[in-house]
């Protein structure tokens, strides 16, 4: 069965992630949004795009059932390489609004898909975590390089080394969102702000989006790749087996 849901309605395309039971990631469904944008920037029809989950979960992140599949074969460089780079420069690069509707927890790469979107509107019960840490790893993602640019780099060190989530309203004072809504409200003003937006000179638009990516993000491409290389190293470390094992077992990480 199809990870992602497609919905074109008035110029707005709306993709929603449904991969019970917390929308976590894994290459099938990376692999499925990577075709939806790649689609959705051809696309004449498609004006705005809005990217959102089923339920009251945004995205637990990569799921790490599947990660852990691949043993002691795996690669944390090569899976990035693969799979959230490609994405996340995908994201930047459409020359079309990208708007994240985020109804509810976000954490680890699935915060990094969502920082990477242009706007981010969040329901009042969405959390935010950076998740890496807690599990012996470093953020990537873009994680590293997109929530310090709107967050400040005193609170990325702080929530990023506590694992502590950021509740909606601290999201809103910060900049991590744009707007706040109701849970029940969050599609239809989610809808409503799209539609306005598709109504806008589209043209325009992507080339200020390919202005402030110049100006605030002219090293994302190398920034992912260096995500990669310390993820690497941080994957076989000792800290990361024990995060993965705490994770599995329920528990406190003895770090």
């Amino acid at each position: 069965m199809p990870l992602l849901r497609s919905e074109l309605n008035n110029s707005v395309l709306t993709l929603t992630i449904d991969r019970p039971k917390a929308n976590a990631f894994n290459l099938a469904l990376i692999r499925e949004l990577q075709s939806a944008f790649k689609q959705a920037a051809r696309d004449a029809q498609t004006r705005v795009i809005v990217l959102t989950g089923v339920g009251r979960i945004f995205g637990a992140g990569q799921d790490i059932e599947e990660i852990l599949s691949d043993g002691e074969n795996l690669s944390y460089l090569a899976h990035l390489r693969e799979a959230y780079n490609p994405l996340i420069l995908q994201i930047r690069q459409i020359e079309k609004p990208i708007i994240a509707a985020i109804n509810g927890p976000c954490a680890g790469a699935s915060l990094g898909v969502a920082l990477a979107c242009d706007l981010r509107i969040a329901t009042d019960s969405a959390r935010f975590v950076v998740g890496f840490n807690g599990i012996g790893l470093v953020p990537d993602s873009g994680v590293s390089i997109l929530l310090p640019a709107l967050i400040g780099l005193g609170r990325t060190l702080e929530f990023t080394f506590s694992n502590q989530p950021i509740n909606a309203q601290k999201a809103l004072e910060w900049g991590l969102v744009n707007r706040v809504a109701r849970h029940e409200d969050l599609q239809t003003e989610t809808i409503a702000y799209a539609t306005a937006l598709s109504k806008g000179p589209i043209g325009a638009f992507g080339l200020s989006k390919r202005l402030y990516n110049k100006a605030v993000l002219p090293n994302l491409a190398e920034m992912l790749e260096y995500e990669g290389q310390l993820q690497e190293i941080a994957g076989k470390s000792a800290e990361h087996r024990e995060g993965v094992a705490a994770f599995i077992e329920k528990r406190a990480p003895n770090f």
